[in-house]
């Protein structure tokens, strides 16, 4: 086999090697495997609706991407500690068949600064675009991977494409 054939070869077996990957969220750290087991109920939105989660609009980034819809726990942000088990938003991207799939949770307070398993959180001023007093926030991106980071606030590869018009 020459070079050029190797070469070939070889570009084919690493883009096959990425792509293993895509879709699954980041394996590799422990706080997100946490996370993920904590929360693995809400893989049923029913689930997040039955304990009190309600959703706001899909969000996309005006850069593209986003993080989806989220289910708000009104309950939970007014905790007073956070609770690895009890988020206060869970997120899911709109499926081209209608249903939803978890793809991360947020943790928000409004006291800090703050953090949760060894994560320092971001903090968010007021007014922001939705409404709350400034909060500090994290993403974890524990079912769906974001080449941005586990813990980054949008996900290049999230859509709202697929989210159903409101009924009238």
């Amino acid at each position: 086999m020459g070079k050029c054939e190797l070469l070939k070869v070889a570009t084919i077996a690493v883009t096959l090697a990425g792509t293993t990957t895509a879709g699954r969220a980041d394996t590799k750290n422990p706080f997100a495997d946490a996370v993920r087991a904590a929360n693995a109920r809400f893989q049923d939105v029913a689930v997040a609706v039955k304990e009190g989660y309600s959703p706001i609009p899909c969000d996309s980034a005006p850069a593209g991407g986003g993080m989806g819809i989220h289910y708000v726990s009104g309950m939970h942000l007014k905790d007073k500690a956070l609770d690895i088990a009890h988020p206060q938003a869970v997120m899911y991207e709109p499926q081209p068949d209608g249903s939803l799939k978890l793809i991360a949770v947020e943790y928000i307070t409004f006291k800090g600064p703050a953090s949760i398993g060894g994560h320092l959180m971001n903090f968010n001023g007021a007014p922001n675009s939705y409404g709350l007093k400034p909060f500090y926030e994290i993403h974890v991106w524990a079912w769906k991977t974001n080449r941005r980071g586990t813990f980054a606030d949008d996900n290049p590869d999230v859509s709202c494409d697929h989210m159903p018009m409101p009924a009238k």
